[in-house]
Formats: C-alpha cells, sequence, structure tokens
C-alpha cells in the first residue's frame, strides 16, 4: 500500500538507534492513528479482543457526530430567530460551523502539542484518548467565549486532570469538564448570564439567550414546549441542548458497549427521584420544575450520557455503577435546585463523584470480600457440625 510505504520510510529516521529516536513517539502518533499497531504482545497473559483503545475512541467520537452536528445547526439558528432574519438551515449551519469549528481546532491544536510533548519527554507513544476530550470540550462551551479562553482551558486541563496523575488511564478527574470547571472559575461573566449562551448576543441590543435552567434560578417562568425542550431549540451550551440528539449518541455507546447503561440509567432514576421530591415541596420555581424536564434541559443528559459514563474517572464495579450514577443524579439535582449560582449543577455532580469513585469500588469490593468470607466461614462450620 502506497500510504504504509510513505509512513514507513518516514518513519526511519525516528527508528530505535537513529539520530531522532526521541521523538519516534510523536511520529508515531501518526502511524497509529491511520494504521493498526502491528506489533503485539510476546509474553504474559493478555486479551485477544478486536477492539483496542482507538476503536473505542472512535467510537464514540462517531456517538458525539449527532449531537455536534446539531449543535452547529442550533447555534445559527438561536441567532436568526433572534435577530428576526430570514434563514435558511444552510444559513444557520454556516453560522454555527463559523463559530464552533475554530474552536474545535484550537482544543485539539492545544491539547494535542501538549501531549505530544509529554509523550517526547516521557518516551512513551501517544494515546488516543485526547480524541475524544478534544471534541468534547468545545461541545461544552458557551458559543461566543473567546479562542484564546478555550486554549487556556485546555491546556489546564491535560496539565492538571491529565498529565499530572500520569496520562490516559491514569486521571482521577474528567478533563473535559475540569477544563469547563476551570473556565468557569476563571472566567465566570463568559461563562453564565443571559449573553453567553446565543451567538453575537452581547452585540445585538434586545438579544437576550438566558438558559431555561438561569431564568428559573432568577425566578422567571419558561415558556418553552416539551417538544422544544426535548429536541433542543433552545440556548445552551454548543451541544448540550438536544437530549434527542444525545439519546441517539447513547444508544450507539450502550449498543457497542462503550458507554455504561447501568451509570446512565442510573443518573436518571436518581435525578427523577430528586425532581420528583422537589416538586412535592415546591418552594422556588426550580422546585416547582417538571421532575421530567429536568432530565431533559441544561447538560444533565449530555453529562450523563458522555461523560459520567467515563471509564477512567467513573466507578468500575457492576454494583459501584450503580451508585456512582444515582448519585451523580441526585447531586445534579440538589446543585441546581439549592445553589441558583450553579442552575447546571451537572459538572460538578460529575467531578464531586469522579473523586468518590474509588471510595464506591473500595466498599464494593470489600463488601464482597466480606460476605465470601462469611460464607466460607458459614460452609467450614457446616462441614465441622
Amino acid at each position: 500500500m502506497m500510504i504504509r510505504k510513505q509512513i514507513d520510510r518516514l518513519k526511519k529516521p525516528f527508528a530505535k538507534g537513529s539520530k531522532f529516536e526521541r521523538f519516534a513517539p510523536a511520529v508515531n502518533a501518526f502511524d497509529t492513528f491511520l494504521f493498526v499497531p502491528n506489533h503485539t504482545t510476546k509474553k504474559g497473559a493478555h486479551i485477544r479482543d478486536a477492539v483496542d483503545l482507538k476503536r473505542t475512541m472512535v467510537t464514540v467520537i462517531i456517538a458525539l457526530i449527532p449531537a455536534l452536528i446539531y449543535g452547529i445547526y442550533n447555534t445559527g439558528y438561536q441567532y436568526y430567530i433572534q435577530t428576526g432574519e430570514a434563514f435558511t438551515f444552510l444559513d444557520a449551519f454556516l453560522h454555527g460551523s463559523f463559530k464552533i469549528l475554530p474552536m474545535i481546532a484550537v482544543s485539539y491544536g492545544v491539547g494535542l502539542a501538549i501531549e505530544f510533548a509529554f509523550a517526547v519527554y516521557r518516551g512513551h507513544e501517544v494515546n488516543e484518548g485526547y480524541l475524544v476530550t478534544g471534541l468534547l470540550i468545545p461541545m461544552i462551551m458557551p458559543v461566543d467565549i473567546p479562542l484564546w479562553m478555550v486554549g487556556l482551558s485546555v491546556a489546564f486541563a491535560v496539565f492538571i486532570a491529565k498529565e499530572a496523575f500520569g496520562g490516559t488511564g491514569m486521571n482521577i478527574l474528567n478533563p473535559a469538564l475540569t477544563a469547563r470547571a476551570f473556565a468557569f472559575f476563571a472566567y465566570p461573566t463568559y461563562m453564565s448570564g443571559n449573553k453567553v449562551w446565543v451567538s453575537e448576543a452581547s452585540n445585538v441590543d434586545g438579544i437576550s439567550g438566558e438558559t431555561i435552567l438561569g431564568s428559573l434560578a432568577s425566578g422567571v417562568s419558561v415558556d418553552y414546549s416539551m417538544f422544544e425542550m426535548f429536541h433542543g431549540s433552545i440556548p445552551g451550551s454548543i451541544a448540550e441542548t438536544s437530549t434527542l440528539w444525545v439519546l441517539v449518541g447513547a444508544a450507539i455507546l450502550i449498543f457497542t458497549g462503550v458507554g455504561s447503561w447501568r451509570i446512565m440509567l442510573g443518573g436518571v432514576i436518581g435525578a427523577a427521584i430528586m425532581g420528583y421530591l422537589f416538586n412535592l415541596w415546591g418552594a422556588n420555581t426550580l422546585m416547582q420544575f417538571d421532575w421530567y424536564s429536568h432530565l431533559i434541559v441544561g447538560g444533565f443528559a449530555f453529562g450523563i450520557v458522555f461523560m459520567a459514563t467515563d471509564p477512567v474517572s467513573a466507578a468500575q464495579t457492576v454494583r459501584g455503577k450503580w451508585i456512582y450514577g444515582i448519585l451523580v443524579g441526585i447531586l445534579c439535582i440538589l446543585i441546581r435546585v439549592f445553589n441558583p449560582a450553579y442552575p447546571e449543577g451537572v459538572m460538578l455532580a460529575i467531578l464531586l463523584m469522579n473523586v468518590f469513585a474509588p471510595t464506591i469500588d473500595h466498599y464494593v469490593v470489600q463488601s464482597n470480600v466480606n460476605r465470601r468470607l462469611k460464607r466460607k466461614q458459614h460452609s467450614t462450620t457446616v462441614q465441622t457440625a
């Protein structure tokens, strides 16, 4: 194959013992991006499976595409309906592309540059984990956030949430949510309010791009229909608004076995229970907001499907995944209702449970060990009798 031969020729100066051997990880990254690695394990136990990290990451990206495409369109749609200009589908899509594609380019450019630098410095191969993180970060940002803030948030997330812990597979916190949290606390005026969720809203008089949760937190009722909230034709982060297209992505992740349906369902159960209990109380507008509506607005659906299920930062045990998911759902609604400064809720809920995921798994494993010990002791006692 011509491409294969060309890449092999380019790799020769970086081969073991060559002058530029140190930079081999960066060159090999392009090879493994295009082709399956041709090396195999020679000894020790290993799993024979067609699914590797690259295929897993590509599957997640495929699952993200429907929400991303709709997010690009909705960005333009929100702009045109707010300004009152006549527009076509293509107009809306091109406006959204002009806003979002540069953010994706900056995210991948900054993130991969840091990943390559660490790979060369540490002498290990570049992992494919950032392929997903680099796409997630722009998707959960406001549309008009300056590109330099996106780049700085990416750098913080890769340095602090990932490489500081050893790289892909070692991080405790979800890197994409860490980037959003950094931007939220470092530049709050660009991450909240009623002017950041609709393109050019800060430059056009009379445009208010307040999200549904932001309005409710201010004590203002909303008049969006259930269809609009579910379909996603509402202001919000770039790709978080459409529960419909997030569910399409969820179906892909569950069907391929990449995403944990236990965490997703657990999150829905936890949020539904907490939302219903607050409906019974009904002390403010957020408590009065229908429990099922909580599930389809804001970033809840997107967060529970694509970030709470992160196989590295989430719980690993079967029972632990149920506990983890339910607690994410409960905390999300609690934060929304009791802290109007953070009406979204899901970001902090997932990050908090990332920290507690190892503890959940520890107690689940310990519980299984204790149960087996009791069973063994009981069996021994019966045999002695």
